[in-house]
């Protein structure tokens, strides 16, 4: 398992990464993380709806209930500026794996 404070800083990319294509809810958002990392990562929930509100707040992604009475769910979907805001994590994940590689080696 991942430690939840190696990895916090990069919650939002991998949320924002799963909102491209489609939106989403947390329930299903937070599923695919731990399969997308095959378990090594379970996101908490408090984490994932604290990630939601300062997203949110910060214009990276909209929320909305669906729209089928039967569904009560908040979803969740990218905006414009969170797809620029994806794209300068991605350049800084390069940037910091970069960084971090030059002091890794087998030991």
């Amino acid at each position: 398992m991942i430690s939840s404070d190696v990895i916090r800083g990069y919650n939002d990319i991998m949320i924002l990464y799963l909102l491209l294509d489609e939106k989403s809810y947390g329930y299903e958002i937070s599923k695919k993380i731990t399969a997308l990392t095959e378990g090594k990562y379970i996101i908490k929930e408090t984490t994932l709806y604290s990630a939601f509100t300062r997203l949110e707040r910060n214009g990276y992604i909209s929320s909305f209930y669906g729209s089928d009475l039967a569904d009560r769910r908040t979803y969740y979907k990218i905006t414009n500026e969170g797809v620029l805001y994806y794209k300068e994590k991605c350049a800084e994940w390069a940037l910091t794996k970069e960084v971090v590689e030059r002091f890794i080696k087998e030991v």
